[in-house]
């Protein structure tokens, strides 16, 4: 029972600790896009650190996305946040194509680049790194319950986990490597990170959209600007809990089957005990009546 308790405690505060890293993760990625704005109008180094990049990238469009594809795919496998690379992705390419295009480009940019690092961190931690991969599982015992479905309902599992931010992405790579999900339906799965990535790149674009139009016509881009993360966010919220309560009754299914099947060996075991009881006593006049 003591084991029990610590196991509880450090759960409620490893879970404590996430949600405190998300909270510093948000006000980090605020002070960011407040900075960006404020150097429009300032000392302007992030403009022309951009216009460099973006002359190269306009310059080499093609070579410029596949660069920022290969950054996304390294910093997926390394294991370093991808919410910052990808409002860079939507800054970055909405100066060099626009605002639509923009979002599009950065979209599939960031999507195709971490959904290859995705797989890769998979295979790592299924053929190379197993057991630390292990010992990271530990801190999410979420999976422990969700592993022995995982075989028969895998991409559903994995899309919800990836549309609920309940593990982080790329702790999720690593650790689905280890349970009994297949490679083909871990893959489809990566299709659920589409609607958070446009999220952060329609961020990304609109921090660069305003910056450019500081002075003119600025107002109506912000308010434009604000509407559509309002409802982005809104949007992405209610998927997320969505996808958390289709969890949580996955999990609750899974302890009732459990529960079910200790109740039923239980019951096997007190039917052979009176069995073997009543062979006895059968026995036992059988050889009395001889």
């Amino acid at each position: 029972e003591e084991d029990d308790v610590i196991t509880e405690e450090e759960q409620k505060s490893h879970q404590q600790r996430h949600r405190n890293r998300r909270i510093l993760v948000g006000l980090c990625l605020a002070a960011i896009i407040i900075f960006v704005i404020t150097d429009s109008t300032t000392t302007g180094y992030i403009k022309r650190a951009v216009d460099s990049l973006l002359k190269w990238v306009e310059e080499n469009p093609v070579a410029g996305i596949l660069a920022f594809t290969l950054f996304v795919f390294v910093a997926t496998v390394a294991f370093i946040p991808g919410a910052i690379i990808t409002l860079g992705a939507g800054y970055v390419f909405e100066r060099a194509f626009g605002l639509g295009l923009g979002v599009l480009v950065g979209s599939i940019t960031v999507f195709v680049g971490a959904s290859i690092g995705a797989i890769v961190s998979f295979l790592i931690g299924r053929y190379l790194l197993r057991d630390c991969v292990d010992r990271l599982a530990h801190r999410y015992s979420m999976f422990e319950a969700l592993d022995a479905v995982m075989k028969t309902k895998g991409f559903r599992i994995m899309a919800l986990l990836r549309l609920s931010p309940i593990i982080p992405f790329n702790a999720i790579n690593y650790i689905s490597g280890i349970t009994s999900i297949s490679l083909l339906s871990y893959s489809l799965a990566n299709i659920a990170v589409i609607p958070g990535t446009v999220l952060f790149v329609f961020v990304g674009s609109s921090t660069a959209c305003i910056a450019n139009n500081m002075g003119s016509g600025a107002t109506v881009t912000i308010v434009a600007f604000v509407i559509g993360a309002v409802f982005a966010v809104f949007a992405i919220l209610l998927t997320s809990f969505y996808a958390r309560r289709e969890l949580n009754k996955i999990i609750a299914s899974r302890e009732s089957e459990q529960v079910q099947g200790d109740v039923d060996i239980e019951e096997g075991v007190q039917r052979s005990d009176i069995e073997e009881a009543q062979n006895d006593v059968n026995e036992l006049r059988n050889s009395i009546q001889c």
